[in-house]
C-alpha cells in the first residue's frame, strides 16, 4: 500500500479536528455573545476551509507531469497553500479584528457561564493534539533535521498546519485570558481586546505563510548545503574542471530541478578513445591514404559526442544517486 503524500495525515486531522471546535465555539457564542468566542468560532472555522484547500493541494499535486506541465503539477501544493494563507488573513485576521474593534466600541459585556469555560479547555485539548500530530509528521518526514530546519525545509503543508495549530492554541490560551479576565472585572473590554489579539496573530502567521509559499512558486533554489555538495561532486569528476553556472529550484516536496553550465576538460575522453584504439596504430593505418584518413576523422567526429554523452549521463546518474530528491538535471558544456 502506497505511503501517504506529506502533510496528509496532519491535514486530515486538523480538518477533522477543526470541524469539531467549530461547532462548539460557535455555540458557546450563542450562549455567552462573547467577541473572543465569536473570533476564536471564525478562526476555527477559517482553518476548517484553509485546511482543506490543503489537502486539495496535496491532491492535485500527484498528477503525473504532461505535454502542458512537463516538470508535474508539484507546484500545485505551493498554490493551494499560498490561497490558504490568503484565507487566513482576510477571513480570520480581518472578520475577526473587525468584530473585536466594533465589541470595543460598543463595550459590550458577554453572558459568561461554565460553558463557556468548559468549550475553550475543550478546544485547547483538541487543538494541542492536532498540533502534536503534525509536529509528529513533520519531525517523521526529516528525522535528521532540527525541528527550526524542518519548518525552514520541510514540507509547506505541514509546516502551514503546524502554524496554524499553534495560532489555534494560543488564540484558545488568549480567549481564556480575556473572557476571565472580564468574568473578573465585569468589563467587556477585556473579551474584545482577546479577539483583537487573536486578529493580530492570524495576521501574522498568514504574512509569513504567504511569504513562504511565494518563494516556492517564484522558483526558490534548492537548499545551499545541498547546492555546495551536488558542485562538490561536480568537480570532482575527472572531465569537469569547474562549475561556471548553477541554477536550481524546487519542484514539489523533496523534488528539485538543476541546472549547471561547466567548463570540460577533453583530456579523460582523449583517453579512453585511446584506450580503445591504439593511436600509433590508426596513424600507421591512414598514413598516406586520404580516404582512409577522412573515413577515421568522421568517426572520431561521430565518437566524441557520444562519449561526452554517455560520460554526462553517467555524471547525472551519481548525482541522483546521491541525491535522490533531484527529478531533472540539466548539464550544460561551455
Amino acid at each position: 500500500m502506497p505511503s501517504r503524500p506529506k502533510g496528509t495525515t496532519s491535514a486530515i486531522f486538523a480538518i477533522t479536528g477543526n470541524f469539531i471546535i467549530t461547532i462548539l465555539k460557535f455555540v458557546g457564542f450563542l450562549a455567552s455573545n462573547s467577541s473572543a468566542l465569536f473570533s476564536e468560532t471564525i478562526h476555527s472555522f477559517a482553518d476548517t476551509l484553509n485546511q482543506s484547500l490543503l489537502l486539495l493541494g496535496i491532491r492535485r499535486s500527484r498528477r503525473k507531469a504532461d505535454e502542458e506541465f512537463s516538470y508535474g503539477y508539484g507546484n500545485e501544493r505551493f498554490f493551494w497553500a499560498l490561497i490558504s494563507a490568503c484565507g487566513i488573513f482576510f477571513l480570520g485576521a480581518g472578520i475577526t479584528m473587525y468584530h473585536g474593534i466594533t465589541a470595543l466600541w460598543h463595550n459590550e459585556v458577554p453572558e459568561l457561564n461554565a460553558t463557556t469555560f468548559v468549550i475553550l479547555v475543550v478546544a485547547f485539548v483538541i487543538e494541542s493534539f492536532t498540533l502534536y500530530k503534525a509536529v509528529q509528521e513533520l519531525r517523521s518526514h526529516h528525522p535528521k533535521y532540527s525541528f527550526a530546519k524542518s519548518l525552514v525545509e520541510g514540507d509547506p503543508v505541514t509546516i502551514a498546519v503546524i502554524y496554524e495549530d499553534t495560532v489555534a492554541v494560543l488564540g484558545v490560551i488568549i480567549a481564556l485570558i480575556g473572557i476571565t479576565l472580564t468574568e473578573y472585572t465585569g468589563n467587556g473590554v477585556w473579551d474584545a481586546l482577546g479577539s483583537i489579539g487573536i486578529s493580530i496573530c492570524l495576521g501574522v502567521v498568514a504574512i509569513v505563510l504567504i511569504s513562504k509559499n511565494r518563494g516556492f512558486l517564484i522558483g526558490k533554489s534548492i537548499p545551499a548545503a545541498t547546492k555546495r555538495d551536488i558542485i562538490k561532486m561536480l568537480v570532482a569528476e575527472p572531465c569537469i574542471e569547474k562549475v561556471i553556472d548553477f541554477k536550481s529550484s524546487v519542484l514539489d516536496v523533496g523534488k528539485y530541478h538543476i541546472k549547471c553550465e561547466v567548463e570540460w576538460n577533453g583530456t579523460p575522453l582523449l583517453e579512453e578513445m585511446f584506450a580503445q584504439e591504439d593511436p600509433k596504430e590508426t596513424f600507421e593505418r591512414v598514413k598516406g591514404d586520404y580516404d582512409e584518413f577522412n573515413r577515421h576523422m568522421a568517426y572520431t567526429a561521430d565518437l566524441v559526442p557520444r562519449l561526452m554523452g554517455r560520460t554526462i549521463d553517467a555524471i547525472e546518474k551519481k548525482i541522483v544517486a546521491a541525491f535522490p530528491q533531484i527529478e531533472h538535471i540539466d548539464i550544460e558544456i561551455n
